[in-house]
């Protein structure tokens, strides 16, 4: 189309020159062909932009009635919008955009409000369009740019404490604790732990929006170096492993003891065998011998060990993700358990007794997730099932990739992306999930 003016320009230029007579220094008219300016898709010329944010209790509808929308067209953009994006989902302190055109008639100034742009998170937005009678909606996202970072912290008081100290985005921690939860206890952090982590960070125009991929990550703590190397070992589930292919995902004893019988479940109205009365029983009871060793069914600290009243001899454990475990009416404890212990998964830590208020010998096992009791029977576990033979040679070759990158010493070229991560149908049949594209590294 610019061409097409720019023709135009020219055969009128010199239709002119013909009729005139000509001369040397007769200038040329060229047409100059004005790009618009967009925002939000919007040409913004002749439109007062405006920035606000919606307050607590305001509806869509109060928003655009303040700005001259009436009530029926309201109505027709909440019809409208069901499908695109429902009104009712309009959020206290989220921003909006308006567009509105000011002009001039016989009755005299006026302003029309064409566009209001809701913006849904840092990224998304819905636009409202107002035009005559007609209302229109559409949803968009701002352009996003994607920088592949290498990041290292020492750890003076808290994991939060050591990424706000390096000014790194807040959501590496909550990412942290998702991938390692079931190996590093974060209640326990100790000075002179340390991190490091390769990870996508998303930036709109100059500002940070989020963080996306965490392609690896390295993570000392209590003298112990933890890694978590990505990789999808079954059919679209990206998850992370250790360095020598064992799971980060630490499962879950199925019970802390082996047992005859479940005497009795979970239940918030159970007839109490002692006091002959309805109450909670927040646990399962495993009928067993007296005698019979008590394992701890994961990782944890000792955060109680003695006497628990009605629960007899007690001890409860902490453990990552919010877990607390407890195990009531013990006979005695095991050497070397003292508040403050760390446990591992399976270690002996006492055996089935029948103090406190008890019929008879048993074990009664609690879980707690976030000071919650949970039924130990109905926790979700997924198989900590380690890489398996014909996933290994990919995996290793990942591996030595991400420990290189960590360590810095990986060329662009050589960096893992999505493909890698994720095994071709004609390998694993799986599917394949699509590149991303990313910027060098400042770091």
């Amino acid at each position: 189309m610019k061409r097409l003016h720019l023709y135009v320009a020219f055969v009128v230029a010199m239709l002119a020159t013909a009729c005139w007579g000509g001369s040397d220094e007769a200038t040329a008219v060229e047409e100059v062909v004005k790009e618009p300016v967009l925002l939000y898709g919007i040409d913004i010329e002749g439109y007062t932009i405006e920035e606000d944010t919606v307050r607590l209790g305001e509806t869509l509808g109060g928003i655009l009635g303040r700005r001259g929308i009436s009530a029926v067209m309201v109505d027709r953009l909440d019809k409208a919008a069901k499908e695109v994006f429902p009104l009712r989902q309009i959020r206290a302190d989220n921003a909006y955009t308006t567009f509105t055109r000011n002009y001039t008639d016989s009755l005299g100034d006026h302003s029309s409000l064409d566009y209001m742009v809701y913006h849904r998170n840092a990224i998304d937005y819905v636009v409202f369009e107002f035009k005559g009678d007609s209302v229109a909606v559409r949803t968009d996202s701002r352009p996003v740019r994607i920088e592949r970072r290498r990041e290292s912290a020492t750890i003076e008081s808290s994991l939060w404490g050591a990424i706000m100290a390096e000014d790194l985005p807040y959501s590496l921690a909550a990412e942290f604790e998702d991938i390692y939860q079931w190996t590093v206890d974060f209640f326990g952090i100790q000075q002179g732990d340390s991190f490091k982590v390769i990870y996508d960070e998303k930036f709109v125009d100059s500002t940070s929006v989020g963080i996306g991929r965490i392609w690896g990550a390295e993570f000392s703590h209590g003298g112990k170096t933890y890694y978590a190397i990505p990789y999808a070992q079954e059919e679209g589930k990206l998850r992370y492993w250790e360095a020598n292919g064992e799971s980060l995902r630490k499962q879950l004893l199925k019970a802390p003891l082996k047992y005859s019988r479940i005497s009795s479940k979970f239940s918030y109205r159970r007839l109490h065998p002692v006091h002959r009365v309805y109450r909670p029983h927040t646990g399962v009871d495993y009928a067993a011998p007296a005698g019979t060793p008590v394992h701890s069914v994961a990782d944890g600290t000792v955060i109680f060990r003695g006497w628990g009243g009605g629960g007899g001899n007690t001890i409860k454990i902490k453990h990552a993700g919010g877990l607390q475990t407890g195990y009531l009416h013990l006979k005695s404890f095991a050497k070397g358990i003292a508040v403050g212990s760390r446990v591992s998964q399976g270690q002996l830590i006492g055996y089935v007794g029948s103090t406190g208020t008890s019929t008879g010998p048993h074990l009664d096992y609690r879980v707690w997730k976030n000071g919650t009791p949970i039924d130990p029977l109905k926790i979700p576990q997924e198989p900590a099932e380690p890489i398996v033979e014909e996933h290994r040679e990919r995996f290793e070759a990942i591996r030595d990739r991400v420990l290189a990158e960590l360590e810095g010493t990986s060329p662009e070229e050589e960096w893992i992306s999505e493909e890698d991560l994720f095994p071709t149908k004609a390998e694993a049949d799986t599917t394949a999930v699509a590149d991303v594209t990313h910027t060098t590294p400042e770091k």
